[in-house]
């Protein structure tokens, strides 16, 4: 997995308040180069799991999904998005965090899908960060769909 670079660290450590626990790249930007989402290691440098593969770091963006959240949209989401397909994101999720493991570890394995959820839907920002980072996300269309269109996230990353 490539890494942050310095600069991603000090930008990424200010947006979460705090230091990440894990090594990172970040996988989509805004406009202006600043981090949106990032791509953990599955692992963080004490060893413990960490479920989720992809975080929305930027805080502008996570108070727009908080706020579709507050609404009831976790429910309204996994009502109206097909099971099948949300299945398959889970499954491709999991798969692709399980495949950056390293080849020796014999730990504790992080475990679920989106979010470190199993099935359903349990949290729309880890879904939507994932659906920006590329991934087939069914729940995180469904948000695309639902936020402001003056969202400061990069229009490239809108386009599917």
């Amino acid at each position: 997995m490539p890494t942050a670079t310095d600069a991603d660290v000090r930008a990424v450590t200010m947006l979460l308040g705090r230091v990440p626990t894990a090594d990172f790249e970040v996988v989509v930007r805004g406009d202006g180069g600043e981090p949106i989402v990032i791509r953990n290691a599955p692992l963080t440098h004490d060893g413990t799991p960490m479920p989720t593969r992809y975080w929305l770091a930027d805080p502008a963006v996570g108070r727009r999904v908080a706020r579709l959240e507050a609404a009831g949209g976790v429910r309204a989401a996994e009502a109206a998005v097909d099971r099948s397909a949300l299945d398959a994101a889970h499954a491709a999720y999991a798969a692709e965090r399980d495949a950056a493991l390293p080849a020796h570890h014999q730990g504790p394995r992080p475990h679920g899908g989106v979010g470190g959820t199993r099935t359903g839907v349990k949290c729309l920002h880890a879904h939507y960060a994932y659906w920006l980072a590329g991934g087939a996300d069914p729940v995180g269309a469904w948000v695309a769909e639902r936020l402001d269109p003056n969202s400061p996230v990069p229009s490239s990353a809108m386009e599917d």
